[in-house]
């Protein structure tokens, strides 16, 4: 990974291209690893794009092309010759072209469809057929299958005859005549074995598989759950179509923890970088959550009007609002985020409702308690004694702490149990996090502390 933060690489890139030094650039960028290349040449100039990336050799290139954003490859291909996009595609797995194409407006897909062969475009179409978040959008079609009845060394002469355009061949997997999956076997065994060996007799039969229309991130934690490379992709019938590789998985990971946070910030999700997202993208995909959620904020104005003659009774009340406010929000955050986060692992389902509200429960009572008894020390110390508030009686203190408890309870009971019932009814449970659970909470904590306030202070 290069530092491209202190400047001094792409500098010495701009130096050289400006003095036309291209050979100079090669030497530089062909020690570079494709992620490294991808990111010096989103630094360039879209005009002088093309030219820096016609100098990397053509599978590095290729690889490089893979880790760009939609935007650059775009500016490539409409650059390419006819000769030039087909070189690229062919180096392109079968998953990465459908990335490719989902990416790119009508016009491009075309000429890519065209310049592909008739196999590439094959398997793209099964891919595309897929709904997009399901493990078949995701697999490629590109994996090492052997028979069972192949000794080891049979296998190996398929490997090195195949397995230059399959995207892994550290897993094989062993199929039937009907493409039903046998099982499977890693190079590792296949070294470890004599030649004579019969795949059928050392090959794995206990096989972790995914189907065509699981969800893919459901897919991707599988991976991650049990330590694989790639996961094997079945249909409905058990045929093996495809493999999810563990950089497709990781892929998923990112791009679903980042609509995760979006969503948790009431932001709406999108695929451009900060950057590279114009001020008006990035106006439209927040401005409609901080409507509703200022629409909502009207319920705690609302609230507090309602309770005007009892302010004005009591006017030492409000400034305590944003304190009691404050804290209930923030109790119900900590909640909800993590509640979010054992869902998204599948650590915790709905049917575990009553297990986790009931934890929170004891968390919300200590967490309460503790923090109302600091309070009322805080209240007679510094407010009454030290700052000399003679309005802050020990009843406006009792007030205050008892509307604390109660507040930090119910924004824990609200912020576990949201998330769980929008995973419930099919929602993103990132959507029930601190904004709408803040809102919430803000109105619950108002009318506690008033009816508190009216029972004690009889206002």
């Amino acid at each position: 990974m290069i530092d491209l933060e202190n400047g001094r690489f792409m500098e010495q890139v701009e130096a050289l291209t400006a003095r036309k030094r291209w050979p100079d650039l090669r030497d530089m960028l062909v020690l570079l690893e494709p992620a490294d290349i991808a990111l010096v040449l989103g630094e360039l100039s879209l005009e002088r794009l093309p030219l820096l990336y016609r100098l990397l050799p053509k599978e590095l290139a290729a690889e490089a092309f893979v880790e760009m954003e939609p935007e650059e490859q775009a500016v490539l291909i409409k650059s390419f010759s006819d000769t030039e996009l087909k070189e690229v595609l062919e180096e392109l797995y079968v998953d990465d072209t459908v990335d490719l194409i989902e990416e790119m407006p009508a016009t491009v897909v075309k000429r890519i469809l065209q310049h592909a062969d008739p196999e590439t475009r094959r398997s793209v179409n099964e891919i595309l057929k897929y709904p997009e978040d399901s493990a078949g959008s995701i697999m490629t079609t590109e994996f090492v299958d052997l028979k069972q009845d192949m000794t080891v060394g049979d296998a190996f002469k398929r490997i090195r005859r195949t397995g230059v355009d399959k995207e892994t061949i550290n897993i094989c997997y062993v199929t039937s005549p009907g493409r039903h999956l046998l099982g499977l076997v890693s190079i590792r065994t296949l070294l470890l074995s004599d030649e004579d060996d019969v795949i059928g007799e050392i090959m794995e039969t206990n096989i972790i598989s995914a189907s065509t229309m699981d969800d893919k991130e459901d897919v991707a934690q599988d991976l991650s759950r049990y330590d694989f490379l790639a996961m094997p992709v079945v249909d409905r019938e058990s045929r093996l179509v495809g493999i999810v590789t563990i950089d497709d998985a990781i892929d998923v990971m990112e791009e679903e923890t980042t609509e995760d946070i979006a969503l948790m910030a009431a932001i709406t999700p999108t695929d451009k970088p900060y950057l590279r997202s114009g001020v008006w993208e990035t106006v439209k995909s927040r401005l409609p959550w901080l409507m509703l959620l200022m629409l909502s904020a009207t319920f705690t104005g609302i609230v507090i009007s309602s309770f005007e003659d009892s302010l004005a009774a009591c006017s030492v009340l409000i400034g305590f609002i944003p304190m009691l406010m404050g804290t209930g929000g923030n109790c119900g955050n900590q909640s909800s985020v993590a509640v979010i986060r054992s869902l998204s692992l599948n650590e915790i389902g709905f049917s575990d409702l009553i297990h986790v509200v009931w934890k929170e429960s004891r968390v919300a009572v200590v967490c309460g308690a503790l923090l109302a008894g600091g309070n009322f020390i805080k209240l007679l110390l510094v407010d009454r004694l030290l700052m000399q508030n003679e309005e802050v009686t020990i009843l406006v203190a009792a007030v205050i702490c008892l509307t604390l408890v109660c507040t930090v309870f119910c924004a824990k009971a609200v912020g576990c149990m949201l998330p769980l019932l929008a995973e419930k009814i099919g929602l993103d449970p990132a959507v029930m996090a601190a904004p709408f659970i803040s809102t919430i909470v803000d109105v619950l904590s108002l009318l506690i502390y008033f009816q508190f306030a009216k029972l004690l202070l009889r206002i």
